[in-house]
């Protein structure tokens, strides 16, 4: 089986990192296995991050507005080089609520980044 790649319109350095990112995952859930809860999958993620040297943040806050008012702030699991949005799931599946808040949080990131 050949397994081929999409073309992406993506700069050359942001899909580095995506493939960077993807592999202190799977490095990481190859260590812990299934089981550990979100946090730990983290924490974990975060060290391989640490340790490849890519920058992080940790439970970044976004504001989300209505109408021009702060109605609530949401929390990025890990805000990775200012530019990739990693949400930790300990989940058997990726469920459409998941996708749902991911993509919430790119909002909220993209309008804070307007104003």
């Amino acid at each position: 089986m050949t397994l081929t790649r999409a073309t992406s319109s993506l700069p050359a350095d942001v899909e580095q990192l995506i493939t960077d990112t993807i592999g202190c995952c799977v490095a990481a859930h190859r260590a812990l296995s299934p089981g550990p809860t979100e946090g730990a999958y983290g924490r974990a993620c975060g060290i391989e991050l640490s340790l490849r040297g890519i920058p992080f943040e940790t439970e970044r806050a976004v504001a989300v507005h209505y109408r021009n008012q702060l109605v609530s702030q949401q929390r990025i699991d890990l805000f990775v080089d200012r530019r990739l949005i990693l949400e930790i799931e300990s989940v058997e599946r990726i469920h459409p609520v998941h996708v749902a808040q991911t993509v919430s949080y790119m909002r909220a990131r993209a309008s804070e980044r307007a104003s």
